[in-house]
């Protein structure tokens, strides 16, 4: 059982993702915006985050720059989970220090096999 960030802004979504991943014996925790997500990360050092890209204010790939790059974080694993699906998004959010990116809508078998790939690597 690892615990894991969920940053995102729409309540749908986090929804779906705790869904799963609670169902699948994962511990969630919430943020709700970039730099939410940031500070949570800092607060309770999750085995991962899920972030999403599209949000006001600090987006998903600035925020996963900050979390790869400042020290106390930078070992924790960022998936980017987002509705983009273009290969330069991927490419852009690998160079911000994601290991792995997904594309919404999320199924839970892709999800879990994504998660479960990146916290035993």
């Amino acid at each position: 059982m690892a615990k894991i960030l969920v940053v995102d802004d729409s309540p749908t979504e986090v929804h779906v993702l705790q869904t799963i991943l609670e169902k699948n014996g994962h511990e969630v925790v919430v943020a709700d915006s970039g730099e939410a997500g940031i500070q949570k990360a800092k607060e309770v050092m999750p085995d991962l985050v899920l972030m999403d890209v599209v949000m006001p204010g600090m987006n998903g790939f600035q925020a996963t720059r900050q979390l790869t790059r400042q020290s106390e974080t930078a070992k924790i694993p960022v998936i980017i989970v987002t509705t983009k699906d273009q290969e330069t998004d991927k490419v852009w959010a690998k160079r911000q220090g994601a290991r792995d990116y997904i594309v919404k809508p999320v199924q839970e078998k892709g999800l879990i096999e994504h998660v479960n790939m990146v916290l035993s690597s």
